[in-house]
């Protein structure tokens, strides 16, 4: 089966180099695309110089416009798994077969790899931890699908789940959003324990008032698509 990594970029300058190069050196048999968005550092020139296989996006379209630009070029080039991991070097590769096997197997749509089921490695600050139990409450609540890691960007989906999202994906921090959206539709979601480690440079795009904003922009977003959902299916009862 072909596989495809897709790596989201954003200033990833400190990152990118190791990150890819750990990919490379990990999984051989693996093809990688590197999704530049419009970043304002040098991460574009070091893509260029170093001959890595990118993607130049035009316009800046955050984390989820980029991911499902990436989900679009998996699908038209005849990929049969797309996963995604982070520039920033947080998702360890030697796991990367782990999470992509339930999906290869064909046991799940889409699987997470979670930092939270053995609690070994970079667990993120205490109050990110409350907000993510929080929103794995939540989605539980919405859908009886119970998913530990959400906001966990290291993912695996088959083909037919990138056709979904190529139609259907959220813009801004869209990862909690994805799996509500997949479990309502009826994908199969689940998650495997991986190890990850704490950004080794660089800047978090997500600050302490960012944090608070996403809380309640996914909260209010996940409660809005769950109830668009029941209004649909009346609809179509009817």
């Amino acid at each position: 089966m072909r596989i495809l990594v897709l790596i989201p970029c954003y200033n990833e300058e400190a990152n990118i180099v190791r990150a890819v190069g750990r990919l490379e050196e990990t999984c051989p048999g693996v093809d990688y695309l590197v999704i530049n968005d419009c970043s304002t550092d040098s991460s574009g020139e070091i893509l260029r110089r170093e001959g890595m296989n990118y993607l130049d996006l035009p316009v800046n379209l955050g984390i989820g416009g980029g991911v499902q630009c990436g989900y679009r070029y998996a699908i038209a080039n005849g990929y049969d798994i797309a996963i995604q991991m982070d520039g920033d070097g947080q998702h360890d590769p030697k796991y990367l077969m782990d999470v992509v096997r339930p999906v290869m197997e064909g046991k799940l749509d889409l699987c997470i790899g979670s930092r939270f089921l053995k609690k070994e490695g970079f667990q993120t600050s205490f109050m990110r931890r409350v907000g993510i139990r929080f929103l794995s409450f939540l989605i539980y609540f919405l859908s009886g699908v119970r998913v530990l890691d959400v906001t966990s960007g290291f993912r695996a989906c088959n083909r037919k789940m990138m056709e979904f999202f190529n139609r259907h994906y959220a813009t801004d921090y869209p990862e909690p959003e994805a799996i509500l959206s997949a479990s309502l539709t009826g994908y199969r979601v689940g998650e495997v324990p991986v190890i990850m480690q704490e950004r080794q440079g660089g800047v978090s795009s997500i600050s302490a008032f960012k944090s608070i904003y996403f809380m309640v922009k996914v909260s209010l977003s996940l409660i809005i698509s769950r109830l668009a959902l029941h209004r649909n299916k009346r609809r179509t009862a009817q």
